[in-house]
């Protein structure tokens, strides 16, 4: 496998990962004051099944947390990774679901 690399592209609001010169997927990201919402990863049906969407989830939330931002898991990628990874440093803000019960004091 070629080089694979992990850039924040802010222009574009995604965190992007290559392979060599390739894009071969993305994590978009809306900024908010005090924190970063993941809202959708893809990546390119040529490089699925090769582990790059785990690659790209565990860089880009590294990044994240480095920020001090929190990190709302808006996309259910970033959210299952989420669910079986540590982030160190990483304060993370689950979002709610609407019609949730809100939770007990």
């Amino acid at each position: 496998m070629t080089d694979i690399t992990v850039t924040r592209n802010d222009d574009a609001s995604r965190y992007e990962i290559r392979s060599g010169d390739t894009l071969a997927g993305f994590a978009e990201f809306e900024l908010r004051p005090g924190a970063i919402r993941f809202i959708h990863t893809e990546i390119d049906p040529v490089f699925q099944g090769q582990g790059l969407a785990s690659v790209l989830a565990a860089d880009a939330l590294k990044d994240a947390a480095a920020t001090g931002d929190a990190i709302v898991p808006l996309c259910p990628y970033i959210a299952k990774y989420l669910t079986t990874h540590d982030i160190e440093g990483a304060e993370i803000r689950w979002p709610k679901r609407p019609g949730a019960a809100p939770a007990e004091a």
